[in-house]
């Protein structure tokens, strides 16, 4: 159930990516945002090979420990980047008003914070089976 619940929250995630091209997300992120349109909005969609590259690399890595932290460290991006959103739903470069944007924030954000818990109760239940043995 837990490893169903990240990958939900990546794909969620992802399929913000591919709507914030849509919703010109580069307009609202620093450095960005300062460049000319062509150039900021073709650095936004390049510069998402690395890091989903790097973010694959780390999510199913064949080292337990990477893996397992690298998914924690991920799902707690997941509930962040939600909160950065809410933050951000006032400022007037800010598009992602849609019923599917939101769902898609959102819903990632929720996959993240339900995948921690479960974390949390698979590790609480290991550690007691520990201690109880």
């Amino acid at each position: 159930m837990k490893t169903i619940l990240f990958y939900l929250g990546l794909s969620t995630l992802f399929t913000h990516e591919l709507d914030a091209v849509s919703q010109s997300e580069w307009r609202l992120l620093y450095i960005l945002r300062d460049l000319p349109e062509e150039i900021s909005k073709n650095t936004f969609v390049a510069l998402h090979v690395p890091l989903f590259a790097i973010i694959f690399w780390l999510v199913f890595n064949e080292n337990i420990n990477t893996k397992k932290w690298s998914r924690i460290i991920l799902a707690a991006f997941f509930v962040i980047h939600a909160g950065l959103h809410k933050n951000l739903e006032n400022h007037p470069l800010y598009t992602f008003n849609s019923p599917l944007s939101q769902g898609l924030i959102f819903g990632a954000g929720l996959f993240g914070l339900l995948y921690l818990v479960a974390e949390y109760v698979a590790n609480y239940a290991s550690q007691s089976a520990k201690i109880n043995a």
